[in-house]
């Protein structure tokens, strides 16, 4: 039997088994006289790696990008049904609390990056902060590995994506206003709910739906072109939202938008499972049988071109929303395309 109680501040309420792992942590009995450990709130764990290397080929053809570089593994944010959960379980975590509270940063991140972009095989094309986790996650403020690898897109005109759920980018905009210049970089933010009650359950350490429309309007002032990601659209939750979202978007400044569907790859079904039975014990089933009319019965779905858009009715219903409501209100949405031509090996300082 499982205690059920809130961990405030956590997204995931409990730590599943890793399926790596060959053993797990279980309580029988809750009368017990010592202290279960398992259900305690975790205080956050900063965790260095050193990789040789630092920029992804991205494979997905549905993901909008060529290549992504993540400086930390694991994200604070606690975002219940974030897809990189899974990737924890590789570093020999769980996909739950262990994915919040055990990030790992990779301290170098910025060399890496300058020694990739300067051999001379590499061919210019945008590279996307993340991807995977959060660039702009709480502890970047303290460490500055995104201002740093902003420093080197700079120095070397190179162009850059970043797609967040917070509103850090704000204290790097003195670098984002050189890279605008050149049309070098985009920020892609994601908003999720204007319902603050729901946004705190859903992803309890990101930036609140009213500091991102007044960041959006920030970077807009400064001309950094700003799309937003209505992402993930949970059926139940928040796909009511979508107008009001990319309406609020493009009064505040945005000039594209996109969105994907909720996808409960692996271990993320039990995390969100146990979320929604602890916030809306309610409305719990009738959300997960939603999530599965998604993916044609399961709660995931890995085929290229349908996984982020789902199928069958209710993915239809959620299309033809959100493309009335950009249509409506952002004209159909502005693409943004980076320049690549700026780029110079030398750096600071041109040879010729």
């Amino acid at each position: 039997m499982e205690v059920n109680q809130h961990i405030k501040g956590r997204g995931a309420q409990h730590r599943p088994d890793n399926k790596f792992s060959s053993t797990s942590i279980s309580q029988e009995h809750v009368e017990g006289i010592d202290e279960f450990t398992h259900h305690i709130a975790p205080k956050t764990e900063i965790l260095y790696e050193y990789p040789k290397s630092i920029v992804n080929k991205v494979k997905s053809p549905d993901v909008g990008m060529n290549y992504s570089l993540n400086p930390y593994q694991g994200c604070e944010h606690g975002c219940v049904y974030c897809y990189a959960r899974v990737t924890h379980e590789y570093w020999g975590y769980n996909a739950g609390l262990d994915f919040e509270s055990k990030i790992i940063v990779k301290k170098h991140a910025a060399r890496l990056l300058e020694q990739t972009i300067l051999k001379p095989s590499w061919k210019v094309e945008p590279i996307v902060l993340s991807g995977n986790t959060d660039c702009y996650q709480p502890i970047e403020q303290k460490l500055r590995v995104t201002r740093s690898l902003l420093q080197v897109f700079s120095d070397y005109r190179h162009p850059v994506g970043i797609i967040t759920k917070n509103v850090g980018f704000l204290q790097d905009l003195d670098l984002l206003r050189n890279l605008a210049k050149d049309n070098l970089v985009r920020v892609i933010l994601s908003i999720t709910s204007l319902d603050e009650q729901l946004r705190s359950a859903m992803e309890p350490r990101t930036a609140t739906a009213k500091k991102k429309l007044e960041a959006i309007e920030i970077l807009s002032s400064h001309g950094i072109p700003v799309s937003v990601m209505t992402a993930p659209i949970i059926p139940g939750l928040n796909d009511h939202e979508i107008p009001a979202i990319i309406k609020a978007a493009a009064a505040a400044g945005a000039v594209d938008a996109g969105y994907t569907v909720v996808r409960l790859n692996g271990a993320i079904g039990e995390v969100f499972q146990k979320w929604l039975q602890t916030h809306f014990p309610d409305k719990a089933e009738k959300v997960w049988h939603q999530v599965q009319l998604l993916h044609g019965g399961k709660i995931s779905d890995s085929n290229f071109g349908q996984r982020m858009k789902g199928e069958g009715e209710e993915a239809t219903m959620i299309k033809q929303l959100f493309d009335i409501a950009k249509s409506r209100y952002m004209a159909g949405g502005q693409k943004i395309k980076l320049n690549k031509e700026a780029f110079r090996r030398g750096g600071n300082y041109k040879l010729f």
